[in-house]
Formats: structure tokens, sequence, C-alpha cells
């Protein structure tokens, strides 16, 4: 089975046998997919350059089931740069979708917000709101979408506080629900309009999603975060 030229972003790659890769690509039309890029780290190899995280990539490959094999890959469009203090948020990006999804299972939306949000972070956008818009669109990509309304599609109050409880959405503060985060109004308003312009909108969206992030990573935590703390 051949595949070919499929849009793709490199997640992760790392050394396998003498001179191969074992690459985790995010492919627009099959998900994310375990590549053997054999040779790949040989001085001479023509994909030694191109597999390099961030570029955006037109893959080939042959074979089927977990592991497939490369036998292309060209550079596309405008090359994305992220300056220093963004690389960070890049290899977030790219751990999120490594631990959220599964091989072969595409989800077109959440590559679409993945393209987005690098290239927001390339042209120097705020690295707090690009990420939290990214963390929304990529749980509504892969089917986990944010109720962002009490139950029953009551309006949000913007000057009341809500309780927020992971898969419910926001209750009014003194209901039976014991545990969850206490969000502003006017906070899940900005991020249901994606328009997170306010320091104090970004803190509660960031306590929020960490909450949300971590009802379906589990307790293993994320190596991104300890990368940010060393920054």
């Amino acid at each position: 089975m051949k595949t070919e030229l499929q849009p793709a972003f490199v997640l992760h790659l790392r050394p396998y046998r003498n001179t191969s890769a074992l690459v985790e690509a995010y492919t627009a039309a099959h998900g994310r997919v375990g590549l053997v890029a054999r040779g790949a780290r040989a001085p001479n190899s023509r994909l030694r350059g191109a597999l390099q995280p961030f570029r955006r990539l037109l893959l080939s490959w042959s074979g089927g089931g977990e592991l497939v094999t490369l036998t292309g890959a060209e550079e596309v469009g405008p090359f994305l740069t992220l300056a220093a203090g963004q690389v960070a948020s890049g290899f977030y990006l790219n751990e999120l979708l490594l631990r959220l999804t599964q091989r072969n299972d595409p989800h077109p939306e959440a590559f679409a917000a993945y393209a987005a949000a690098l290239e927001q972070l390339a042209r120097g956008g705020d690295n707090e709101a690009v990420l939290r818009v990214f963390e929304k669109r990529l749980l509504e990509g892969l089917g986990y979408g944010l109720p962002l309304r009490p139950a029953g599609a009551a309006a949000l109050d913007p000057d009341a506080d809500y309780l927020y409880v992971p898969e419910s959405g926001p209750v009014p503060l003194g209901s039976e629900a014991q545990s969850g985060v206490r969000v502003a109004g006017a906070t899940l308003i900005a991020l249901a309009e994606e328009r997170l312009e306010q320091q104090e909108a970004l803190r509660q969206c960031k306590v929020l999603m960490r909450t949300v992030l971590a009802h379906y990573l589990g307790d293993r935590p994320l190596r991104s975060r300890e990368l940010f703390r060393k920054l």
C-alpha cells in the first residue's frame, strides 16, 4: 500500500538502528502516523534536513499497520521559524497531539488547529492566548468539545462567577457540584469567542484548561511543562 504526498508535520523523531529514525508525524488525512525513516540520519540523506519539527511537509510512505516506511519528504510553503521563547510552546503543541491522539485516527479539525497555532506563534502572537485557543480547538476536533454554557442553554452572565466541572461545563456557584474550577462568566465568553485579550481571562483560562486536560491526560506529567519551568 502506497500513500503519496500527504500534508504533515513532524511531532517527534528518535534514532533507530545505525542511521535510521522513528518518526511520529501528524497528517491531515490519516491522523498520527508512525514512520520508519531508513537512513534518515546518514550524512548524505535527503531526508535529514526535512524531518524537523514545525515544518510544513508532504510525506509519502508505503506499508500498513502501526509502523510504515517513509519513502519521501518534501518541504512546502513558507518556512515557519519560531523564536527562542516560542519553541517550548511549539513542543507543547506537539506533546498534546502525541498524548491525546491515536495512530491512524484522522481528525482534520485538529490538524487545522495545529497548523494555525504554529503560524500564529511564528508571527509573534501572544503565546498564552495561542495555546489556550489551540487547546480548546484541539479538544473540539477530537470530539471532547468544551461545554461553555450552563445546562439548559442558559446565557452566561459576564458579571457572575461559575464553577466549571469537566465534561459537564459551568454551573452556578452554590449548586450541588462539589469540585471544579471557579471561573468568571466573562472569561468563559472570551474563551468561546476566542478573544483572550485580558490578562485575568488568560490567567483563569490557563487554570481551567489545565484542569480539563488533566481529565484526559491522566497522571503522567507533560515533559514540555518542565521545559517551560526551566525557561
